[in-house]
C-alpha cells in the first residue's frame, strides 16, 4: 500500500505541475483569473502530493519495508532510526525525491510569498519552477523510481555504503541540496525578466536574498563536507578535488561571481547580460554536477550507482542551455548597459577584475574535471587529472581573490584617487607585510604560503578598519556607545558589514588550507606491543587491540597511549570495521582536534594475534582554522539577510 500511494502521489503531482505551469501562463496572457489563481492553489497542491510521496518513502524506510527494493538496498532492521531516515537520500533515487520536494517546497514558498505582488513575473516564476518540478518527477517515475516492487521479498535489508553510516548523513546532504536547489528561484526569476522584457534591477532586488540564502548553504554543505572527509574517511584529509567534490565547488564559484556582479548592476546599471548569464551558469553547473553524480561516469565514493537517469539530465542541461542563449539573444536590444567603468581605480573595476577570476576558476576546475571522461570517451585512454594540477591553477587564483577582497571595498563606486587608496589600504597593507615577515623570520620559507599569511591578515586588517571607522563616525555623529553603534551599522547596511564578516572568515580559512597543506607532518610504521613512532611532537605507543561487534559491522580497535614532548597525554582508539557485504575495510580514524593542530591516527593490517599493527600518524597544522572561517563566513551571511526587524531600530530622529 505504501509503494502504490508514493506512485499515485508522484504521478498526480507530475500532472498538478504541468497543468500548473500552462495554466499560470495562459491565464496570466488571457486576463483569466480564476484560472491564474488555479494555476498558484495547483502550486500548493503539488506541493502536498511530492510530500505524501516523500512521508511513504519515510515510513517504508523507518518501519523496514523491504518490498520496496529501494528500501531493502539502502536500509536495515538493524539501524537506529536516524539512519534509517537518512536512508531517504542515501542513494539515487530517495536523493532525487528529496530534491523535488525541496524544489516543490520553494516553489509554495515563492507563490504564497508574491501571490499579492510581481504579478508579471510571477506567472512566468511558476512556469519555470514547474517545469524543473516537472523534469525531476519525470526521471523519478521512469528511470529512477523509489517506491519499485521486487520479489521475493528478503528478511534483512543490505543497508547503507557504510561511508555514509555517520550522523553527518544528517546534516551535510541536506545542507548541499539546500545550495542547489536555492538557486532555482534566482534562476526562475531570470528566466521570467527575459520572457517579460522587464530586465533592469526589480527581478535583482526581489531575487537578493534568495541567491545570499542559497549561496550560504551551498558554503556550508562543501564546508561541512569536508569535515565529514576528515573525520570519517580517513586518509587525513578534506578536500582531494575529487570530481564530485568538484561538482559542488564549480556552481559554488559561479554563484559567488553573480553575488557580487549584481552588485555593479545595481549601483550602475550595468552587466545586465552578464549577470542574466552567470545565474544560468549557476544553476547549469547544478544540473551538470547531478549530472556526474547520478549517470555512473565517475568512480567516486560519493557518487551514486550507474543508471538511465545520465540522459535525463543531459537533455535538460541541453534545454536550459539552448533556452538560455535563446532569450538572451530575443532580448538583447534590452540588455544594453547603462553605465560603463569611468575608471580603473573603481569598485566597479575591482568587481570585475573578481568575477573574471572567479569564472576562471570556475573554467580550469570544469576543464580538470571533464578532460579525463573525454580523452576517454575519444581516444579509450584513461588519464588522470589529479591534485597537482589544481593545485598549481587555483593558488594565484586565490591569492588574487584575497587581494582583491581587500582593496575592492574600500574604492569608492565610479572612481577614486591614489591617494585616498594610500589612505585606506596603508595600514592594512603594513599589517599583511608584518605578518608575512614574521612568518618568515619564524621559518616558513614557501613563497605561497608567505603569501597567503601576508593577504589574509591584510584582508582581515581591512575588515577591522571599516568597523572601527564606522562604528567611530557613529559615535562622533550619534553619541552612541560602541555596541549600540556597531548595531547601527548592520541596521543601515547589513550586505557591507555582514560581507566583511565573510571576508574574515575568508581569510581564515585560507590560513588554515595553506598551513594544514604545506606543513602536514606523517609518519607510518609496523609498531610491535610497547614500541613507540615520533611524529612532530608527539610520541604514539602500540599497547594492544581489542575487538567489538555492531549492529552491520566487526569493529577491531588499536588502543595506543599518546606522548606530547615525553609526558604522557592520553589513550587514542582507532580502528578498522569489516562489513559483510564489503571486501576491504572501513577505517575509523581517531583524532584530537586542537587550535595549533590536530594529531590524527590511522590503523592499518594488523596481527591477528594483536603482537603488532601498523599506524599512521599525521599531525596537521592549523585545519581548525577551516572549520572557524567557514563557520565565521556562515555566520556573516546569516547577519547580512536578518530582516531589519530583528535588528536594533536607528536611534530616533537619526536619517536612516
Amino acid at each position: 500500500m505504501t509503494a502504490e500511494l508514493g506512485n499515485i502521489a508522484l504521478w498526480t503531482a507530475l500532472v498538478t505541475a504541468l497543468f500548473g505551469a500552462g495554466a499560470a501562463v495562459i491565464g496570466h496572457r488571457r486576463g483569466n483569473t480564476p484560472l491564474f489563481e488555479g494555476a498558484h492553489n495547483a502550486v500548493l497542491v503539488h506541493w502536498a502530493l511530492v510530500t505524501i510521496a516523500l512521508l511513504s518513502l519515510e515510513y517504508a524506510l523507518i518501519t523496514s519495508d523491504f518490498s520496496i527494493r529501494y528500501v531493502a538496498s539502502n536500509s536495515s532492521r538493524n539501524y537506529p532510526v536516524w539512519y534509517k531516515i537518512a536512508g531517504l537520500w542515501g542513494a539515487l533515487e530517495g536523493s532525487l525525491l528529496l530534491w523535488a520536494w525541496m524544489q516543490a517546497t520553494l516553489a509554495a514558498q515563492v507563490v504564497v510569498m508574491y501571490r499579492r505582488k510581481h504579478r508579471d513575473f510571477l506567472p512566468y516564476v511558476s512556469a519555470v519552477l514547474m517545469g524543473i518540478s516537472a523534469f525531476f518527477l519525470l526521471v523519478l517515475l521512469i528511470p529512477a523510481n523509489p517506491f519499485e516492487r521486487h520479489a521475493p521479498v528478503p528478511s534483512e535489508g543490505r543497508g547503507l555504503n557504510p561511508l555514509l553510516e555517520d550522523t553527518s548523513m544528517l546534516v551535510h546532504p541536506l545542507l548541499l541540496y539546500s545550495g542547489y536547489v536555492g538557486f532555482t528561484v534566482p534562476y526562475a526569476f531570470a528566466m521570467a525578466a527575459l520572457i517579460t522584457g522587464r530586465t533592469r534591477e526589480e527581478w535583482l532586488y526581489i531575487t537578493r536574498r534568495w541567491a545570499v540564502a542559497a549561496w550560504m548553504f551551498l558554503t556550508s554543505g562543501i564546508i561541512y563536507g569536508g569535515w565529514w572527509s576528515y573525520h570519517v574517511l580517513g586518509w587525513g584529509g578534506y578536500w582531494a578535488w575529487d570530481p564530485v567534490e568538484n561538482a559542488s565547488f564549480m556552481p559554488w564559484l559561479a554563484g559567488t561571481a553573480y553575488i557580487h556582479s549584481v552588485m555593479i548592476q545595481e549601483k550602475r546599471g550595468m552587466l545586465k547580460v552578464w549577470n542574466l548569464t552567470l545565474i544560468s551558469l549557476t544553476f547549469s553547473l547544478v544540473i551538470f554536477g547531478t549530472f556526474l553524480t547520478r549517470s555512473g561516469i565517475l568512480n567516486s565514493v560519493h557518487a551514486f550507482t550507474q543508471g538511465a537517469v545520465g540522459y535525463f539530465f543531459l537533455a535538460f542541461l541541453a534545454l536550459i542551455l539552448l533556452s538560455t542563449v535563446t532569450l538572451l539573444t530575443y532580448r538583447a536590444d534590452r540588455l544594453k548597459s547603462e553605465g560603463a567603468v569611468d575608471s580603473f581605480l573603481s569598485r566597479e573595476s575591482a568587481f570585475l577584475f573578481n568575477n573574471l577570476l572567479l569564472v576562471t576558476f570556475c573554467f580550469t576546475v570544469f576543464l580538470g574535471t571533464l578532460f579525463p571522461l573525454l580523452a576517454e570517451a575519444v581516444r579509450g585512454v584513461k588519464v588522470s587529472v589529479g591534485a597537482p594540477y589544481f593545485n598549481y591553477v587555483a593558488r594565484p587564483i586565490a591569492l588574487g581573490l584575497l587581494f582583491l577582497m581587500g582593496v575592492g571595498p574600500v574604492i569608492p563606486w565610479r572612481g577614486g584617487s591614489w591617494v585616498s587608496l594610500r589612505r585606506n589600504l596603508l595600514g592594512p597593507a603594513l599589517a599583511g607585510l608584518a605578518a608575512g615577515g614574521t612568518t618568515f623570520v619564524f621559518g616558513i620559507k614557501s613563497p605561497w604560503v608567505l603569501m597567503t599569511y601576508a593577504l589574509a591578515v591584510f584582508v582581515s586588517a581591512v575588515a577591522v578598519q571599516e568597523y572601527y571607522r564606522g562604528i567611530r563616525a557613529r559615535r562622533k555623529t550619534a553619541g552612541e556607545g560602541p555596541l549600540a553603534a556597531l548595531g547601527q551599522l548592520f541596521v543601515r547596511n547589513r550586505r557591507r558589514y555582514g560581507g566583511f564578516i565573510v571576508h574574515v572568515g575568508v581569510a581564515l580559512l585560507a590560513i588554515g588550507i595553506a598551513s594544514s597543506s604545506a606543513f602536514q607532518v606523517e609518519q607510518e610504521r609496523m609498531l610491535k606491543q610497547g614500541e613507540s613512532l615520533e611524529a612532530g611532537r608527539y610520541q604514539v605507543r602500540f599497547e594492544r587491540l581489542t575487538g567489538s561487534e555492531g549492529p552491520t559491522h566487526v569493529k577491531v580497535q588499536g588502543i595506543f597511549t599518546i606522548f606530547n614532548d615525553r609526558h604522557e597525554a592520553g589513550r587514542m582508539t582507532p580502528g578498522l570495521r569489516f562489513y559483510p557485504t564489503q571486501q576491504e575495510p572501513i577505517a575509523e580514524v581517531d583524532y584530537w582536534i586542537g587550535f595549533k593542530e590536530d594529531l590524527y591516527l590511522i590503523l592499518g593490517s594488523f596481527d591477528r594475534e594483536g603482537s603488532w599493527a601498523v599506524v599512521k600518524i599525521l599531525v596537521n597544522p592549523m585545519v581548525s582554522w577551516i572549520w572557524i572561517g567557514g563557520a565565521i563566513m556562515a555566520l556573516g551571511t546569516l547577519l547580512g539577510l536578518l530582516p531589519a526587524g530583528l535588528l536594533p531600530p536607528p536611534v530616533k530622529g537619526e536619517r536612516s
